[in-house]
């Protein structure tokens, strides 16, 4: 289990409703709320959804509303440099790897395109970090995943255990699962969190070491996917992520010595001679403060 703070990512997903003010406002809370991270989806909806789909549902040919112009990721990225905060995005089509190539700091992978063993192969052949949900998924299918990432030149690899319900019941979480996993596939394991629970995100974190948290995130109620119930808000998930941080700040060195806090109190110990406080030594010149 690692010891190492996780790793925060804010999902924008398509709450942004192509608005680049809007967009870059994301990138600004997210980094804010202390998230290390934040993420865009590139989709198109012709190349996500097959036609006899499209042709029976206006609900999925709406989500046209929800793609991300390729014209935002410069000014997002950017944004992104200037807060101090890596800029990722979901490839759902296989030339947005190289048209997300110049901008992201690591490719995420959602669990719905899992077995798209193509997309995950020219993701990893870039070089770059790869990030991959499992929602729905069985070991076996992950173990596929894993070995092509690997077998296309990916080293650095993050697996998300999912729940890939909106919003994901907790007692469903299967937290569990995130060592299992990490012992499966020898990789680094976090969690995508759709529960909206904080003690779910830390029971990840502190009791299963969950090296990542990836949570959907919303600015004021009006994203495209917060009625579902799985978004969060910013002023939601700064107290969680602030309260991890802390968690983390406590665990030291191992190293068990006196502490700075606790300098000025050794003298006051109990003296072994008589059991009473404080120190022979300090009695004979202790005198009251002025």
């Amino acid at each position: 289990m690692s010891a190492l703070r996780p790793v925060f990512i804010a999902e924008a997903s398509s709450n942004h409703g192509r608005d680049l003010s809007r967009a870059l406002v994301f990138v600004d809370a997210a980094a804010a709320a202390g998230c290390d991270a934040v993420k865009f989806q590139l989709f198109r909806i012709d190349r996500m959804f097959a036609p006899e789909i499209l042709n029976h549902s206006a609900k999925h040919r709406a989500r046209k509303d929800w793609e991300l112009p390729l014209a935002h990721l410069v000014p997002l990225a950017e944004r992104c440099l200037q807060r101090r905060i890596a800029f990722s995005c979901t490839p759902f089509y296989l030339e947005a790897v190289e048209e997300l190539r110049p901008y992201v700091a690591f490719y995420k992978i959602a669990s719905y395109e899992l077995l798209v063993h193509d997309l995950l192969a020219a993701c990893a052949a870039t070089g770059k970090p790869i990030v991959l949900s499992t929602g729905m998924a069985t070991m076996e299918e992950i173990l596929q995943a894993v070995a092509t990432l690997r077998q296309a030149g990916a080293s650095d690899i993050m697996l998300l255990h999912c729940v890939s319900a909106y919003p994901a019941p907790v007692r469903e979480a299967n937290l569990s699962a995130i060592t299992a996993l990490r012992e499966a596939t020898g990789c680094k394991v976090g969690w995508s969190d759709h529960t909206r629970r904080p003690a779910v995100i830390e029971r990840a974190i502190h009791r299963w070491g969950a090296a990542a948290v990836e949570f959907h995130l919303d600015l004021d109620g009006k994203g495209a996917e917060y009625a579902d119930g799985h978004c969060w808000l910013p002023e939601e998930i700064a107290p969680v992520i602030a309260r991890v941080r802390e968690a983390f700040e406590a665990d030291g060195t191992g190293f068990k010595e006196p502490q700075p806090a606790e300098l000025a109190d050794r003298d006051w110990r109990a003296d072994p001679q008589d059991g009473m406080r404080p120190l022979r030594h300090v009695r004979a010149i202790w005198e009251p403060a002025a």
